[in-house]
C-alpha cells in the first residue's frame, strides 16, 4: 500500500533550556531533525516525506539544508499553533497515499522494525501505535494522595503512529480537546480501537537536556558499530 509519513517538530526549546529549537540541535555532526527523516527514508527512499514545522522557522530550516548538503526529498508545510492544528496542516497535502505515518521530530532512534511493524499493523487493522513496557514502579494519584498501580496494565507511547488516510483524515475533522495528546487519542475519540505493536527503547523522544545526553552516548555507540 501507498505510504506517507508527517514529522512533525514544532518544538521551542523551552525545557531543553536552549536558545535553538530541540530539533535543530546539532547530534553527532547533523541536526537532529535531519537524523529523523533519514530514517524514514531508508526505510523507503520512494515514501514522500513531509515536515511540518512553525512558518517562522522554515527559512532556517532551508539554510540548515544548504549548509549541511542535506538533500533527501520532503515537502515543508507550515506549522499550527497546536501539535493537533500541525498534523492537520501535514494531512491536507497528502496524496495518493493508504497509510499515513505521524512521527515526532526529535525521536531520531525509531528503528527499521518498529517503522515496518506499524506499517503492517496499520495496513491489517487501520490504527497502529508502538508501545513499551514501563520498568519503574507507577502510582496513580487520588483525592486522598497515591495509590500503587499494577504496572503491567500500563504501556508507554512511542511514534509513528500509523493510520488508514481517510480514517484519520476524518478524525481530525474534529474539533480539538484538551485529552488529545497523540493521533491515537484523535483516532479514537471516534470510537476506533487502536493496535499496539513493540516500539523500541532507544526510540526517544529529545526533550531535555539528560535526553539530548543520552542521544549522544546512542549516536556515538551506533557510530561505533559502523566504523
Amino acid at each position: 500500500m501507498n505510504k506517507t509519513t508527517i514529522v512533525v517538530a514544532g518544538g521551542k526549546g523551552e525545557r531543553m533550556h536552549k536558545a535553538i529549537p530541540k530539533q535543530f540541535l546539532l547530534l553527532g555532526g547533523k541536526i537532529i531533525l535531519m537524523h529523523t527523516l533519514e530514517v524514514f527514508h531508508r526505510f523507503d527512499e520512494n515514501m514522500p516525506l513531509i515536515l511540518v514545522i512553525p512558518t517562522v522557522q522554515i527559512d532556517y530550516w532551508k539554510e540548515l539544508c544548504n549548509k549541511y548538503a542535506f538533500d533527501i526529498p520532503h515537502q515543508v508545510v507550515a506549522g499550527g499553533n497546536t501539535r493537533f492544528q500541525s498534523v492537520k496542516n501535514g494531512l491536507e497535502v497528502v496524496q495518493n497515499s493508504a497509510l499515513v505515518a505521524i512521527h515526532d521530530g526529535v525521536r531520531p532512534f525509531v528503528s527499521m522494525e518498529t517503522i515496518a511493524r506499524c506499517f503492517d499493523a496499520a495496513q491489517k487493522h487501520e490504527a497502529a501505535i508502538p508501545v513499551i513496557d514501563p520498568i519503574d514502579s507507577i502510582r496513580e494519584l487520588t483525592d486522598s494522595g497515591s495509590k500503587s498501580v499494577d504496572r503491567q496494565k500500563y504501556k508507554l507511547v512511542q511514534t509513528p503512529q500509523v493510520f488508514n488516510v481517510n480514517l484519520l483524515k476524518k478524525a481530525y475533522k474534529q474539533k480539538f480537546e484538551p485529552f488529545f495528546t497523540d493521533d491515537a487519542s484523535v483516532v479514537e475519540s471516534l470510537g476506533n480501537k487502536i493496535h499496539l505493536v513493540e516500539g523500541n527503547r532507544e526510540n526517544i523522544k529529545i526533550t531535555t537536556e539528560f535526553d539530548l545526553k543520552m542521544a549522544e552516548i546512542t549516536i556515538s555507540f551506533e557510530n561505533s558499530k559502523i566504523s
